[in-house]
């Protein structure tokens, strides 16, 4: 079993849901995070909702950078033979081509246990 680690722009939450609830994927765990990667917040806000404004801020800033951009942090386990599958899938929802489209990370996971029934590994994730 794999579990897949996605942080994504938080307006294409939606997208990636459906994307994934297609796939048959519906079990997920959503939690808003706030984070940054090697540009430090550079572009604040706008440049989260619209990434072609990155380009401008770095022509004529008019505000201190953020430190931190909220983001939308989605993980799901999946069985192995699906989760490229997955990510593919979360690529797709989300790739503009621009900084900040986010990660995905593919982690193993050596054991699942459904607590009311005590099932496991694949028999916890049906």
């Amino acid at each position: 079993m794999k579990e897949v680690i996605a942080i994504i722009r938080r307006h294409k939450l939606e997208e990636t849901k459906s994307a994934l609830t297609g796939l048959g994927y519906s079990a997920m765990t959503m939690l808003s995070v706030d984070g940054r990667g090697r540009q430090k917040g550079i572009g604040g806000m706008a440049c989260e909702l619209d990434p072609e404004l990155f380009e401008l801020e770095e022509k004529e800033p008019h505000h201190a950078p953020l430190s931190f951009i909220p983001k939308r942090m989605l993980t799901l386990v999946v069985e192995d033979k699906c989760a490229l599958r997955v990510v593919r899938a979360i690529i797709k929802a989300n790739q503009s081509g621009h900084i900040g489209d986010g990660k995905i990370f593919v982690c193993p996971v050596d054991e699942t246990i459904r607590i009311r029934t005590d099932e496991r590994d694949d028999q916890a994730l049906l």
